[in-house]
């Protein structure tokens, strides 16, 4: 059976990059994209403001008590979505088989692409070349036999990187990687783990399987493959997403409604630039509460029509807030829009799979 050959795009801080080709006195300068406000989210940042601590979905008054000569630009996301669909139309001249993640990134399965080129670098590297000679923009490239390593190999060398993970070299790269690397590993996954003593991708492959599904129930299994460099999941080039969404876990509990109200309104504003930047749009807006006693409900409302502005999220989550119980203090507050495809029978938050 041929080994199959993966590569991973990522566009290095797109949003920004795209600013600064278009207005080149942004260059040097530390910059993000969001709403210059008092309820705007850091959409992306460039590598100068990265040194600041500044990353998405930082609140952009604490983005600015960071770095106080920090420039904030609106987003244009007919502008990004148009240079997108330009790197789009490169990936096309050399495969069909494009998974595309968001406006910057996609996974390319290049197993038999469409100009015989024999090596998967070869194809990443020519990729590159032609993006910036295209768009202007750097992307970085991974290259690897599975999803799980073209990933990761991505994110090494950013920004303009790439990095090759070969069949051969595949445990030894896996073992030197922090677990908080691995995809499904989030900072409560990694102190659960740090917990079992296991900071590193060897560590984790030395953890039986039934201690791993105990302790992770079926996600367990998906880190036991992943420690092996298993990971037979196919690029998928018609995936229908059911829901966007984004979460917080709050470091101290929410004691009021005034506090929750406050708190929804950053993540409407984060949730906003999110479906921005996947192009969705869904008829459903789902709030996600968990208590403090770890107790977890949803509320959804559904319309007639999608929903898509910060205006139309913050006034739904106003009225869904009414509903809540605010006697009780939260630890976790989510919003999530959904039902993207129009039905006869919409559908209830039981019935929604929803995308975290």
């Amino acid at each position: 059976m041929q080994q199959r050959k993966i590569i991973h795009v990522d566009m290095d801080a797109f949003f920004v990059s795209v600013e600064e080709h278009d207005n080149p006195d942004l260059k040097g300068h530390p910059v993000v994209v969001g709403h210059d406000g008092p309820r705007g989210v850091v959409a992306t940042a460039n590598y100068t403001a990265r040194k600041f601590g500044i990353h998405s979905a930082l609140p952009i008054v604490t983005a600015h008590r960071l770095c106080k000569d920090l420039i904030v630009v609106e987003g244009r996301y007919s502008r990004y979505k148009e240079i997108s669909e330009q790197i789009r139309n490169i990936f096309r001249e050399y495969t069909d088989m494009i998974e595309p993640l968001s406006l910057d990134e996609a996974f390319l399965d290049v197993t038999r692409n469409k100009k015989g080129i024999p090596l998967a670098v070869d194809i990443a590297s020519e990729i590159k070349k032609r993006i910036f000679e295209d768009t202007g923009l750097t992307a970085s490239a991974g290259v690897s036999y599975c999803k799980f390593l073209a990933k990761i190999a991505s994110d090494y060398r950013k920004p303009d990187g790439l990095c090759t993970i070969h069949p051969d070299r595949a445990l030894k790269f896996i073992d030197k990687l922090k677990v908080e690397q691995f995809w499904g590993v989030g900072e409560k996954t990694a102190q659960h783990l740090h917990k079992m003593g296991v900071f590193t991708g060897r560590e984790l492959r030395e953890v039986p399987l039934e201690v791993l599904t105990r302790e992770f129930g079926k996600t367990g299994r998906i880190f036991y493959d992943f420690a092996r460099g298993i990971d037979g999941r196919p690029v998928v080039t018609e995936f229908v997403r059911k829901s966007l969404g984004c979460e917080h876990t709050y470091p101290k509990d929410l004691e009021s409604g005034e506090e929750m109200a406050r708190e929804l309104s950053l993540l409407a504003e984060e949730l906003s630039e999110r479906l921005k930047k996947h192009g969705f749009t869904g008829r459903s807006l789902v709030l996600k509460i968990k208590y403090s006693d770890f107790r977890q409900t949803t509320h959804c409302r559904t319309g007639s029509k999608p929903i898509e502005t910060f205006d139309e999220i913050l006034s739904l989550t106003k009225d869904l807030l009414e509903e809540v119980d605010v006697r009780h203090p939260v630890r976790l507050l989510g919003l999530s829009v959904a039902n993207p495809l129009l039905t006869e029978d919409p559908q209830t938050p039981q019935q929604m799979t929803f995308d975290w």
